[in-house]
């Protein structure tokens, strides 16, 4: 395998070829730290032909290799024994073309970036995970990445108009098209969320959307989680889809208060942050049906953000509260089920019952307007009773998901976390047409490998 990387240093460069202790220690794992594999090497390219060429290397010597944007996945989705292939070199945002509400853009470009460059343009890009300053378009193609907004926007796959990919066997490829209605067999839509598995992207058409004139954030406090989530699921039941709903429950209000200085009512067990946008008229009265619907549930307070400042703090505290679970624990696994909204309020209570009968920590937060759960877990991994009760409570969280007609996973991917849980979801024959599918567009036992669809008998 030594013969790949002097291969490598030969075509990019000493510079752009990392090995060492150090860079396997930052390159063993993503987000989801429970499962390490330390690479080989890290290629850095820098063009699409570069990208082709380290494609072509690793397959003449028979190594695995993977894409990885920032690391910041959360399923284990950019983890490989072999080459990684970091696109923190191809940063650039290739064209913004207003009038037809498009940019395009290299893979390492973060989310961010792009809706920025598109501001001065009245647009945005609407899916924002909430790693959305540091991830990675490529990454959030990988994992058709979602976030809070995406309740009323749609996810990435709803916003990726053609690609571009370096297939697992060297060929650059097209898919997908700027105009509705291109005729042929469109793959883009399966690339959007095959974890990397059948090739790495090199650059992205992505689908700009206009902002809306108003928006209004505002939070309803509960006394328990139950009553939370029941609004969620009235609120869309009577025709109110806000922009975005989300659930806090008390632990992570506690983390909040202490990370960010934010002062919650002494009673409060959860909170919901609710935002809507439009036209005035139309925003004012959307949160009006929602604050209607979140007294009759309960709600023991409600505030509205008085300016845009107010509004960023409070989206700040939000999309960094699972960093916050650091002052109680060195480690944590953010989990990633979905289920029916009406199942919410039960669901919550099964996962409390989890916790307390194994011993663990769960805090949960959600994209609750979607059914989106993400149960964080905040444990010590130095600790292996800590660390295989966790993954008793986990196993437990993700067979409920599915008994309730939900997925093991929302927006995080199945990576290497989830794959023993697909066969919760798929039957056998499911899974081998789900193979038989990812050979036909090119998928290869090297590009990597381990991800998305269980091995037969694996």
């Amino acid at each position: 395998m030594s013969g790949v990387v002097e291969a490598l240093r030969r075509r990019l460069g000493e510079e752009a070829v990392l090995v060492g202790p150090a860079v396997e220690r930052v390159y063993e794992c993503d987000a989801y730290t429970v499962e390490k594999r330390p690479p080989l090497c890290v290629a850095l390219p820098s063009t699409t032909e570069e990208v082709r060429d380290v494609v072509v290397l690793c397959r003449e010597h028979g190594v695995p290799f993977a894409a990885r944007g920032a690391g910041t996945g959360l399923s284990g989705g950019a983890t490989v024994a072999g080459v990684v292939i970091s696109t923190r070199r191809m940063n650039r945002i290739l064209e913004i073309d207003a009038e037809n509400r498009f940019a395009r853009v290299q893979p390492g470009v973060t989310n961010l970036q792009v809706s920025k460059a598109a501001e001065p343009h009245g647009l945005f890009f609407a899916p924002d995970p909430s790693s959305q300053h540091v991830s990675t378009i490529g990454g959030n193609i990988a994992e058709n990445a979602g976030g809070p907004h995406t309740l009323k926007y749609g996810v990435t796959a709803n916003h990726v108009l053609e690609v571009q990919v370096v297939l697992p066997r060297g060929e650059v490829v097209r898919f997908g098209s700027r105009v509705p209605g291109a005729p042929g067999i469109d793959p883009c839509a399966l690339i959007v969320g095959s974890e990397g598995t059948l090739g790495v992207v090199t650059e992205a058409v992505l689908r700009l959307t206009p902002k809306a004139e108003w928006v209004r954030t505002a939070l309803a406090f509960f006394q328990t989680p139950r009553e939370a989530v029941r609004a969620v699921a009235l609120m869309i039941a009577e025709g109110v889809v806000p922009l975005a709903l989300e659930f806090m429950d008390a632990t992570f209000m506690k983390v909040v208060s202490d990370s960010f200085g934010l002062e919650f009512p002494a009673a409060a067990g959860a909170f919901l942050l609710m935002e809507f946008d439009g036209t005035e008229s139309s925003t004012e009265a959307e949160l009006d049906a929602a604050t209607e619907v979140c007294r009759r549930c309960g709600a023991i307070e409600l505030q509205v953000a008085k300016d845009d400042a107010e509004r960023a703090r409070l989206w700040y505290a939000r999309k960094n509260a699972v960093g916050g679970l650091g002052r109680i624990a060195p480690s944590k696994v953010t989990h990633d089920g979905s289920i029916p909204r009406s199942k919410l309020p039960d669901m919550l209570e099964r996962i409390s019952e989890i916790a307390q009968r194994h011993g663990v920590v769960v805090a949960n937060l959600a994209h609750a307007g979607d059914g989106n759960l993400h149960p964080c877990m905040p444990f010590d991994d130095r600790d292996p009773d800590q660390t295989a009760r966790m993954h008793r409570a986990a196993d437990e969280i993700m067979r409920l998901c599915v008994a309730f007609g939900g997925s093991i996973t929302g927006e995080h991917g199945v990576g290497l976390e989830k794959l023993p849980f697909m066969r919760l979801m798929f039957s056998e024959e499911d899974l081998e047409f789900q193979r038989r599918l990812a050979a036909a567009l090119g998928a290869d036992p090297l590009c990597n490998p381990g991800k998305l669809v269980p091995e037969v008998g694996a």
